[in-house]
């Protein structure tokens, strides 16, 4: 991606987060033998992980804990110790740290609450460990965190008990969430579905390290193939998408679950990470953009993360089901349809190897119902499956399975898993039962996730997975964004108004009104005649932006007499709107012609950098907030196909017989205002609107304009 919206903040040193992650020697500060307690939990899990280091135990109190020694605090500790768990209260926790930096310990995974999501004593505790950790190098895992397990270095520091992981392979997921109690139970349901994990990563509080240092590191990781995040507030925007395109450049996907879409969902957000949510609609912009499945929930999370893990070619939209139902046909059509899955048409005509696989009474369509002939012919799914491989109109294959009853489960899945083998990883397939509750064995699932397809229990989870799958495609290939455009920005908290803002912009390609400023009477007078009337008077001043509000627009001036009496009235009028106020002078412009209404704006959000804005105005604006955010960097056919997105796109074109509007000239508008907000850091929002879209041919004009620093 070309953005450059904030200087990366710094990162943590990968060398420091392999001491945490892959650490050769751990302390357990807080050791413990008794059942239940944190540290008794850490030490019991580094054992049944047969974690191959020095494991060495602090406790004032004990000498030895099961036989190991303990020493009685962190100044007793041998030197350069890779990684500590903090498994004590919140008051011992900062003396603990320093004590730590004095013995150039490498990291320390702090479990206890009570910092930044505690008020304001909290977050100066907080921000001491973290100064601490900086000025020693230090990687502060948490704190308010869960730890963490390395499932490929037999690394366990955490209080939590997982079950083994036994899924082997040479492609796995890694889990990184400031929740620790999310990262778990991610964790836990990826083991259930014997899918290969790397790591899961709890990163709380963030005091020290953050998501976006451990997407860095695993971006890195040779073994990690999916990065599945949950992230409730993103402290350094910047390095995250960075982070992205370091894993995205790698072959590497990031799926991101981001709760904090509702008011409601934001401030438990701030409530639970100690931080205040940023705006989810640019985040959410910017980090598709940047090539990150965005996900709802935490089942989908898990969906979407298996499914890119076992394809390692990306699912893509244009998809076949083969079923064995009519009603399920249509309620695959109805399914796909809704999460905007396309499902090619086949027919017998078009598709010779797909009606040579299947009996002569069952037609060729998509869905496919073969009916129940593949109970009496198993062949018939590798026939089918291997008839659309060979089909390129398909990306993706679905295959729902009726599964009633345990024999008839077993002989389609062993047929489905026979056309697998066949199929050889060729196209993506998933399998998914229709009867959630029927007799499948355990051990058919098995085989068909070791065969590397993804199975699931109703097919709409899976149509789910793969809508937003399909919809990550990379459209890099569409060509190069506009070159940035530098223009005198404004300075920080300066204004520039319409006038002024339209002189800049205009050399660059955005068409306005033809007019001028007047200053007097006589000046405007002179305007018009050159411009011609009727023109419309607006009052000029940096402190005024909502000009109508304050009488500082007229329109459809006829005359000169008209344009006299116009000048004082908008005098009058905005000196009693705002006494006080002085006026730069009144802009006289021409009358712009009919068009479609249009709003076409950006801003620079403070931490994730330059956004667009593209919407229908007028009333629409207030009454349906028709609108998309845009990246600043897209091409103007990457701007056109997102502007037909809205909703009420079909107006511009052709909606009942009206003309078509110039969709190309709406997309060149938004295309130059990004490459000037790239170019000019200065500018923290600019306004164009309306933008009156006119017929095909005939461009786009933009009314009114505002820059702001």
């Amino acid at each position: 991606m070309a953005l450059e919206p904030v200087a990366v903040a710094e990162r943590v040193e990968r060398a420091a987060i392999d001491r945490l992650l892959s650490p050769r020697s751990v302390a357990i500060v807080g050791a413990s033998d008794r059942p239940g307690s944190l540290g008794a939990s850490v030490l019991k899990n580094l054992l049944d992980a047969a974690f191959p280091g020095a494991i060495h135990l602090v406790n004032p109190k004990r000498d030895t804990i099961g036989g190991r020694a303990c020493v009685p605090d962190v100044a007793a500790l041998p030197e350069g110790i890779d990684a500590a768990v903090l498994a004590i209260p919140q008051a011992g926790v900062i003396d603990a740290v320093r004590a730590l930096a004095a013995r150039k310990c490498g990291a320390a995974v702090i479990f206890s609450a009570g910092f930044a999501e505690d008020g304001a004593e909290g977050l100066a505790r907080q921000e001491e460990l973290g100064r601490i950790a900086r000025e020693a190098g230090m990687v502060i895992e948490g704190p308010n965190c869960l730890g963490l397990v390395n499932f490929d270095a037999n690394v366990a520091l955490t209080f939590v008990e997982l079950p083994p992981a036994r899924a082997k392979g040479a492609r796995k997921i890694g889990v990184v969430s400031q929740s620790g109690a999310m990262a778990a139970v991610l964790a836990t349901t990826m083991i259930a579905r014997e899918v290969p994990l790397s790591c899961y990563i709890s990163t709380g509080n963030e005091a020290a390290s953050g998501v976006e240092d451990y997407l860095d590191h695993l971006a890195g990781d040779a073994g990690t193939a999916v990065i599945a995040m949950i992230v409730e507030h993103f402290r350094k925007p910047a390095a995250y998408l960075a982070a992205v395109a370091k894993a995205r450049a790698a072959g590497k996907q990031v799926v991101l679950l981001h709760p904090g879409s509702s008011e409601a969902g934001r401030e438990s957000a701030a409530t639970h990470t100690g931080a205040m949510a940023g705006d989810h609609a640019v985040m959410e912009t910017l980090v598709r953009h940047a090539g990150v499945i965005l996900v709802e929930g935490l089942e989908e999370l898990g969906d979407v993360a298996e499914i890119a893990l076992r394809c390692p070619r990306l699912p893509g939209p244009e998809l076949a089901v083969v079923s064995e139902s009519g009603a399920l046909k249509a309620m695959m059509l109805d399914g796909a349809e809704a999460q905007g899955l396309a499902l090619p048409r086949l027919g017998d005509a078009d598709s010779p190897a797909l009606r040579a696989a299947l009996p002569p009474f069952v037609p060729v369509s998509n869905p496919l119902d073969i009916t129940a002939m593949g109970l009496v012919d198993s062949t018939l799914y590798n026939r089918t499956i291997a008839a659309l491989a060979g089909d390129d109109r398909i990306d993706t294959i679905l295959v729902p399975l009726i599964q009633t009853d345990t024999h008839t489960s077993h002989v389609k899945f062993a047929a489905v898993g026979e056309a697998i083998r066949d199929l050889d990883g060729a196209k993506p397939l998933v399998v998914a039962g229709v009867d959630e509750g029927g007799g499948v064995l355990a051990e058919d699932i098995a085989a068909l996730r070791a065969l590397g397809v993804p199975y699931f229990p109703t097919p709409e989870r899976a149509l789910k997975a793969l809508a937003r799958l399909a919809a990550n495609r990379d459209d890099t290939g569409a060509g190069e964004p506009l070159a940035p455009i530098a223009i005198a920005g404004p300075q920080p908290g300066e204004v520039f108004p319409e006038y002024r803002a339209k002189v800049l912009l205009g050399p660059h390609g955005l068409r306005f009104s033809p007019g001028a400023l007047a200053t007097s009477e006589e000046e405007a007078c002179a305007i018009a005649d050159r411009l011609g009337y009727p023109v419309v008077l607006k009052a000029q001043a940096p402190a005024l932006s909502h000009k109508s509000d304050a009488g500082g627009v007229l329109v459809g001036i006829a005359d000169e007499a008209a344009l006299v009496a116009a000048w004082a009235r908008m005098h009058a009028d905005v000196a009693a709107a705002r006494p006080g106020l002085v006026l730069d002078g009144l802009l006289v412009e021409a009358m712009g012609p009919r068009g479609v209404e249009m709003i076409v704006g950006a801003r620079r959000d403070p931490d994730w950098g330059p956004v667009l804005l593209v919407g229908f105005g007028g009333v629409a604006a207030e009454l349906l907030h028709d609108a998309v955010l845009l990246p600043p960097d897209l091409t103007r056919a990457q701007i056109k196909a997102r502007i037909l997105t809205l909703r009420m796109a079909p107006l511009l074109r052709g909606f009942r017989g009206s003309p078509m509007a110039d969709l190309d000239a709406l997309a060149a508008t938004v295309e130059t205002l990004g490459a000037v907000v790239r170019g000019t850091p200065g500018i923290a929002e600019v306004d164009l609107n309306p933008v009156l879209v006119l017929h095909e041919g005939e461009g786009a004009l933009a009314l009114d304009a505002l820059i702001s620093g």
